[in-house]
């Protein structure tokens, strides 16, 4: 914030997690000013993972999404304004310009606009039956066309969410398909080897993979998709078509305003942007990583909870650094798996197993120059707080110990 600067007034652009925990924060640090919240959907905030695990599958309902209870935002005298977008950034007077017309003032703005689904430019991309799978909405629809099970499920895209959609599609009773551009899904990921632990788990669930492949079009009947034609030519019988093929940040407000964007909003380590007092949280931030020296961009929800908590503390002239370890899990079929630690400092390191793939109960560990950088467990509760004190330790660490069961997590960091 600029020095000295009374804040009275904060607009959010995103009613996401990042956004309403960035709102509910402001309150709890004591902050009493206007709050805006803008959000283009018309629910109120809600939380994501659920959406493609517990709710898809009909295991949890509505009430395990929202951030808060919807009665909050009035409760604490927050301007929540759902169907509604900032259009456009002033960043000189300090206004924000809304869909559909009006404006706002703000002492600090911050920009929390989340992901898009990319889109693949097919032919029959319109026809009934193809979506691609982000918002509540979606999860929604998805999980109508699933429930009467008998169907033929085609997901393109290998990565997590692909992934999990499958499994869920997978315990509907449907038939399932699963393109993807890897050779071996999710090897980008957590590499070859665990990328080939999945795979086999899903194909003992009866999900059929064509790897290295492509969609080329998708043909239909009266409006509605029957077929996906891979790339080779291959016919696949499709009811229900699901386009998981990852996620861009939504940089176009930032960038129409002048911020400087690499890979997302650059922002330092209090979030704060190249513009004076705006700030960026959540998937469409890319902030600097204290750990690391290097900018980050993280698309889990634990970046999006602790990025709003950061933001808000920064907004108001405090003393905030986003340092966490970066989180995310993922639960398919009999498998619970948590993951923490940089990816990018993961990439091409075998990783050190501790316990048996076989048995589905293991934890994987990923070093650079010696050091834990990432950890994965598998059916092992309870011990992410373990891998996240060994990351943080930057300690050196013989990769005989960390295989070892009998070496107990906390033990390594005593050697």
């Amino acid at each position: 914030m600029t020095v000295g600067r009374t804040i009275e007034s904060i607009v959010i652009a995103g009613a996401g997690l990042a956004g309403a925990t960035a709102a509910r924060t402001l309150r709890s640090e004591g902050y009493r000013g206007r709050i805006s919240l803008i959000g283009a959907e018309l629910h109120h905030p809600y939380l994501r993972p659920p959406l493609s695990k517990e709710y898809l599958l009909g295991k949890a309902g509505e009430d395990a999404v929202p951030v808060a209870p919807d009665a909050w935002y009035a409760e604490n005298d927050v301007d929540l304004r759902l169907g509604v977008t900032v259009a456009a950034v002033d960043p000189g007077p300090h206004t924000v310009h809304l869909s559909g017309g009006g404006s706002l003032d703000y002492d600090a703005l911050l920009l929390a606009t989340g992901a898009l689904p990319r889109r693949i430019p097919l032919p029959g991309s319109g026809l009934d039956g193809v979506a691609t799978f982000r918002t509540l909405d979606d999860s929604r629809r998805l999980r109508e066309q699933l429930l009467p099970g008998g169907k033929n499920v085609v997901m393109i895209g290998s990565g997590w969410i692909g992934m999990e959609l499958a499994a869920a599609a997978t315990a509907y009773g449907n038939q399932v398909t699963l393109l993807g551009l890897e050779d071996i899904p999710l090897a980008a990921a957590v590499g070859p080897e665990l990328g080939t632990f999945f795979r086999s788990l899903h194909e003992a669930n009866g999900v059929r993979f064509r790897l290295g492949a492509t969609a080329a079009e998708l043909r239909g009947d009266s409006g509605r998709v029957t077929a996906v034609v891979t790339g080779s030519g291959e016919i696949l019988p499709a009811d229900v078509v699901v386009v998981a093929v990852g996620v861009a940040p939504d940089i176009s407000l930032a960038e129409a305003a002048g911020l400087a964007i690499d890979n997302g909003i650059l922002a330092d380590a209090s979030l704060r942007t190249s513009a004076t007092d705006i700030f960026a949280a959540g998937d469409v931030a890319n902030a600097l990583h204290p750990f690391t020296g290097q900018h980050h961009r993280s698309e889990h929800w634990s970046n999006a909870l602790n990025g709003g908590k950061v933001a808000a503390k920064s907004m108001l002239g405090h003393e905030a650094t986003l340092d966490t370890i970066p989180y995310f899990y993922t639960d398919q079929y009999d498998i619970s798996m948590e993951y923490s630690g940089f990816p990018t400092l993961a990439a091409g390191a075998e990783p050190v197993i501790r316990g048996t793939l076989a048995g589905k109960e293991f934890i994987a560990f990923w070093q650079h120059e010696g050091r834990v950088v990432a950890g994965m467990n598998v059916n092992i509760p309870r011990t992410q707080k373990a891998i996240k004190a060994l990351i943080s330790s930057r300690a050196t660490i013989k990769p005989g110990r960390l295989a070892d069961p009998a070496v107990a997590l906390d033990q390594l960091l005593a050697d």
